[in-house]
């Protein structure tokens, strides 16, 4: 789509499918956080991934030679902890299914991982899930606990193909306990607040860009930012073409992103 968009302060950036897709780079990470700066915007890295934590990020991301200020990360971890922790000041025990990022980040909010009487069950993507995770998951759920979800993504994608996501994970659980989850990373529109507080910026004058419709795209348009699509990383053409209402850009990358900015 060509088309040039104006008065951008600031850029709100998934990372899966739109920086890399697994270990694979899709822009060269240096260039493009000058190419950002050069147009006189922030950036702010936003994902649904609850796996990993802030700092795997800051030190994959000075790896790849680009410093970056503890505000510029916002994961689908932090955001369902600050939740639970403004639903439960004191903390507390959760049953948790997810991996180390995600436990990690809910134990720096004061959460225990445990079943024994859990404030709540949190499910995010799990690559040791076993059936007997999902097995007490759904009988706590079954008996009154909530199922709070870190991000609906069905699947993400890999070097090799698109593979099951957190959302596959509570596809089945909705399906054993007959209970939908509260979901708390995009398209919900809690973390886009929280990455407009901390650019301090509107949304008419932020842009995000995702790769993923019904997440990235749904979330960012609700809140009334600018968006972007890439088609890097789960989208394809016929679908990004058919969405309604339809992203302000649709690019084949970030980099042609970049270039229609002005």
């Amino acid at each position: 789509m060509k088309k040039t968009l104006t008065n951008i302060r600031a850029l709100i950036l998934d990372m899966d499918g739109v920086l890399w897709r697994g270990d694979q780079l899709l822009i060269d990470p240096p260039a493009v956080f000058e190419r950002i700066a050069r147009v006189g915007a922030k950036a702010l890295l936003m994902t649904n991934n609850a796996t990993r934590t802030v700092e795997h990020y800051f030190e994959k991301f000075a790896r790849l030679g680009v410093r970056l200020a503890p505000w510029q990360v916002l994961t689908s971890a932090q955001a369902a902890a600050q939740y639970l922790r403004k639903k439960h000041p004191n903390g507390g025990t959760l049953f948790v299914i997810g991996e180390d990022g995600l436990l990690r980040t809910l134990k720096e909010s004061g959460f225990d991982h445990g079943q024994r009487d859990p404030l709540a069950v949190v499910a995010g993507l799990d690559r040791q899930l076993t059936y007997d995770k999902l097995r007490l998951a759904t009988l706590l759920i079954r008996s009154g606990v909530p199922l709070v979800g870190t991000n609906p993504d069905r699947s993400f994608p890999t070097p090799e193909g698109l593979v099951p996501g957190a959302g596959a994970i509570l596809a089945a659980l909705e399906a054993a306990s007959d209970v939908s989850p509260l979901i708390i990373g995009k398209p919900q529109p809690i973390m886009y607040r929280q990455a407009l507080q901390r650019l301090g910026t509107r949304p008419e004058e932020t842009l995000a860009v995702g790769d993923r419709l019904e997440t990235d795209i749904q979330g960012a348009q609700a809140c009334g930012c600018k968006t972007a699509l890439v088609l890097s990383g789960v989208t394809t053409p016929q679908a990004a073409h058919a969405w309604r209402p339809p992203p302000d850009l649709i690019a084949p990358d970030l980099n042609a992103v970049l270039d229609l900015l002005q």
